[in-house]
């Protein structure tokens, strides 16, 4: 099966720095797939050149579904199916919750803005459609007796909760998630690691991960690629790097006995 997002030679580079350098990355459809790495390994600046948020280097390449979106603005490369969520939250606080969805939600409003002045019996079905849709959804991250709350009213763990949302509301075929458990105490992480997986599998979802917290990454992910000063330097089910001695050495600057590596992947 062809991969779903199949990238070669992609760098980044910031004035001398090499953010991200020569990374290939493959992806198949139906996969969950971690990026691990450093602070400053450069997992963030990939997400941001697959997203379309920066531009890489001439010679790099990513295709999406076969079809070759390097270069493509942001707007149009999630009209592809492509939504992610930032390590920094972007939600919108003065809105309610279900109105941050439903904005996610808009690149597949069925209208456009002649049709919502006048406000046709068409628009006014649509728009109650979408309402059910975006409640349903809300339901799903459990998030629904929320739905009319400010969406800045709402806990650390709730805002990432209503990120995911509202990156699934735009109906993607690859979910990108940056940091998705920054921040949430080890009962959030749970649930947000089990909303994932439920989200994944109700949806046929294909999703990234970068995370610090390796514990999502190790019990979700069935591929794992690591990345150190912008390099990929290994690839493999968790397994297998848990106890890559690179991956390690990228970590703690040091090699470490395998029990010492399982003790440290678990406390982290």
């Amino acid at each position: 099966m062809p991969a779903l997002l199949d990238i070669k030679g992609l760098s980044k580079n910031f004035g001398g720095l090499a953010a991200v350098s020569n990374v290939d990355l493959e992806v198949a459809e139906g996969e969950i797939r971690g990026v691990i790495g450093p602070n400053g390994s450069g997992k963030s600046t990939l997400f941001n050149l697959i997203s379309g948020v920066y531009q890489p280097e001439p010679g790099g390449r990513i295709a999406f579904a076969g079809e070759d979106i390097t270069n493509m603005p942001p707007h149009a490369i999630a009209r592809r199916g492509v939504a992610r969520t930032f390590q920094l939250l972007r939600i919108f606080t003065q809105m309610s919750v279900l109105e941050n969805l439903l904005i996610g939600h808009h690149p597949h409003v069925r209208y456009g803005g002649a049709a919502a002045a006048v406000g046709t019996s068409g628009v006014l079905a649509e728009e109650r459609r979408l309402r059910d849709e975006m409640t349903e959804l809300l339901a799903f991250v459990g998030l629904a007796d929320y739905a009319e709350m400010p969406a800045g009213e709402l806990s650390i763990g709730q805002r990432r909760l209503l990120a995911l949302g509202r990156a699934m509301a735009m109906r993607p075929k690859l979910l990108m998630l940056d940091e998705p458990a920054a921040g949430l105490s080890p009962v959030n992480v749970d649930k947000l690691l089990s909303t994932v997986l439920a989200l994944k599998q109700r949806f046929g979802l294909t999703i990234i991960i970068i995370e610090h917290i390796l514990k999502v990454v190790m019990e979700s992910c069935e591929t794992v690629t690591v990345l150190e000063h912008g390099e990929k330097i290994a690839e493999g089910p968790p397994a297998a790097i848990k106890t890559d001695h690179r991956v390690i050495e990228a970590y703690l600057g040091k090699e470490m006995g395998d029990a010492e590596v399982r003790a440290f992947l678990k406390a982290s």
